[in-house]
């Protein structure tokens, strides 16, 4: 893990704390092709978020993606606040 991008990885995870978000979403914000950025691949491989295939309210299969218990204990110590976080 690269210790440049931690602040990348902390917003990553908080911004998907406020609310679980839809896989695309995530996706359109946060992936990259740089082999020197892997902020979402980094996050999954450490456990701190995680994706969850269930059926949407809308009938879609998109995967939400929701910030796991090491998440939020992640956030927790390095001071983000979880009551904004959601």
């Amino acid at each position: 893990m690269a210790a440049e991008h931690e602040p990348l990885i902390l917003d990553l995870v908080e911004w998907v704390a406020a609310k679980p978000r839809r896989y695309t979403e995530v996706m359109e914000a946060w992936r990259t092709s740089c082999p020197r950025l892997p902020v979402w691949e980094d996050a999954v491989d450490r456990g701190l978020v995680e994706r969850r295939v269930e059926r949407q309210a809308d009938g879609s299969g998109d995967p939400l993606v929701a910030v796991t218990p090491a998440g939020r204990a992640y956030l927790t110590r390095h001071g983000r606040d979880l009551r904004r976080a959601g």
